[in-house]
């Protein structure tokens, strides 16, 4: 038995410890927002926070997350940069196909949890690695922009937030 702090709720789990973190997420733990997409840490689809860092849960073994602070999706908008990052994405109707959107908004919570007035470049460095199939950089870099402008105690409602689905 594994036991792991998911979305601050500490869970254990029967699985093998070298399992990848996003299959131990989706279905065991039945949190989907959390998407595969390439399997290799390419493409950023599957990106949680784990202890606020950015991290690849399809090339994560679940051991690696014991004892720490996993954030997924479903959880994000409970953290200050992350209820920014989410109004923000409705705002400017960031989503286009929306495939991505749950790694992009973790790792644009991340940055921003860690940088409150991010450069072109800083976005750009902690982006990297997050694919959108669908082209929506500007809209995502301008989201980014308008949550690091927005007050901390932003309110997060059913019409600005985003939840996994």
């Amino acid at each position: 038995m594994i036991t792991l702090n998911v979305n601050g709720v500490v869970r254990a789990v029967d699985v093998p410890p070298e399992m990848p973190l996003l299959w131990t997420l989706r279905d065991v733990l039945h949190l989907t927002g959390t998407k595969f997409g390439c399997g290799a840490g390419l493409c950023g689809a599957c990106t949680i926070q784990i202890d606020g860092q950015p991290t690849r849960s399809c090339i994560t073994p679940v051991s690696a997350a014991v004892d720490k602070r996993i954030t997924t999706i479903e959880a994000i908008g409970e953290t200050p940069a992350g209820r920014r990052i989410q109004a923000a994405w409705m705002a400017l109707d960031v989503p286009q196909c929306g495939y991505c959107q749950s790694g992009q908004i973790v790792s644009a919570s991340s940055l921003l949890a860690a940088n409150r007035e991010p450069s072109d470049a800083d976005i750009d460095a902690a982006m990297a690695g997050n694919i959108c199939r669908c082209g929506t950089y500007v809209r995502i870099r301008a989201a980014i922009k308008k949550a690091a402008s927005m007050s901390t105690a932003a309110p997060l409602t059913p019409q600005n937030s985003i939840r996994g689905s």
